[in-house]
């Protein structure tokens, strides 16, 4: 057997954020101490102190207890001290492992010190017992933060980690939306954009040539942060696609579209549109429903926009059709010349079948397009 002055000791601190607030266990201050004092009467070396604050104890991925493995692993530390079982984790068989097959293998000794767990003395038959009641605790706490979070979502409390673009979250209520006058007229022009005919791909190249940042480096850039993720920086089709998409701009909130598979498993799934959480009206709305009953009509239709040899998309083009004969009316351009030697460019719709079969086939039913924009 080992003498005390032999074990070089590493000290092992836990807590989640759903026991923090829930205040059904000890801090981690007060943990560091009670371990850091213990050692010290036992005389035995702390050669570190991991802490993993935050972190889930069915979460076995910890960077600080993967750092302390690791350092087991190395012979850097033979002896492992936590306040008690559910510091370690609370899957009763993660546990069990460690303590009866892994932590023994590697030489190294293992204190829980309320739970009175000493496996160098043993006499640990109840330590089974006390880790299923651990992982008992943790499903328990798992189910009541689901519902708080659902009542919140029901309620029309915004439970996301950063506002949608075009929004920011009241200073005075993290769980209201309020409109941001610096970014909203951003999503105001995508939707005008999309109510013009313009197709996703056709905006995320306005937005990237005019140099408009994307919704994530705004969010990042304002907050003085660099962006984690890989990215460019630059608008995608998808993240257009996606502001058109979201319901916050008419006022509503749908939250809940994704979650976990288990309180075991954080690995995030898309749920079911009937499970989503649907709360109308909460906040200031950014555009017109209207607009969104434009932007849902041409999304349903499949439209995808063509452009003349111009390069330039006309406003009514694939969405009128003659009233006779039900073709679509096609997009015609004149050119008038003017007094100083410039021209001014005239767009008209007439019916598709006159202008390909001409008046054995309809009429040309010809209308201005600055008519047709004064009707909408």
């Amino acid at each position: 057997m080992m003498s005390d002055k032999t074990y070089r000791a590493g000290l092992y601190l836990r807590l989640s954020k759903d026991e923090e607030r829930a205040g059904e266990s000890v801090s981690i201050s007060n943990q560091k101490l009670l371990l850091t004092k213990y050692a010290e009467e036992k005389g035995w070396e702390v050669g570190d102190i991991y802490i993993d604050d935050g972190w889930s104890g069915t979460n076995f991925n910890r960077p600080a207890f993967q750092r302390m493995m690791q350092d087991i692993q190395d012979k850097k530390i033979n002896l492992v001290i936590v306040k008690d079982l559910s510091r370690l984790g609370r899957n009763y068989l993660e546990v069990g492992r460690l303590t009866e097959q892994t932590l023994p293998k590697l030489g190294c000794r293992f204190v829980a010190l309320n739970d009175s767990v000493d496996s160098m003395l043993g006499d640990n038959d109840m330590m089974v017992y006390r880790n299923l009641f651990n992982e008992f605790y943790s499903k328990d706490t798992s189910k009541k933060v689901r519902a708080v979070k659902q009542a919140c979502m029901k309620q029309g409390k915004y439970l996301g980690t950063y506002a949608p673009l075009g929004y920011m979250k009241n200073p005075m209520n993290k769980h209201h939306l309020i409109v941001d006058e610096q970014t909203a007229p951003i999503v105001r022009r995508i939707f005008a954009l999309r109510c013009r005919g313009l197709g996703h791909k056709a905006i995320m190249n306005l937005l990237n040539k005019e140099r408009v940042p994307p919704p994530r480096a705004i969010y990042y850039g304002g907050n003085g942060r660099d962006n984690p993720t890989r990215n460019n920086g630059l608008w995608s089709a998808t993240t257009v696609k996606n502001v058109l998409n979201n319901e916050c701009y008419i006022g509503n909130l749908v939250q809940g579209k994704h979650g976990t598979t288990s309180y075991k498993n954080r690995g995030m799934i898309a749920k079911p549109e009937e499970q989503w959480i649907r709360a109308e009206g909460v906040h200031e709305p950014l555009v017109s429903h209207e607009d969104w009953k434009t932007v849902r009509s041409l999304d349903k239709r499949n439209y995808k926009p063509r452009e003349d040899s111009a390069g330039v998309v006309h406003l009514f083009a694939s969405l009128l059709k003659c009233a006779d004969c039900g073709y679509n009316l096609r997009a015609h351009i004149t050119y008038d010349q003017l007094k100083e030697g410039t021209q001014k460019r005239r767009v008209a719709y007439l019916c598709g079948n006159y202008a390909r079969s001409g008046k054995a086939a309809c009429t040309v039913h010809l209308l201005q397009e600055p008519v047709l924009e004064k009707m909408c």
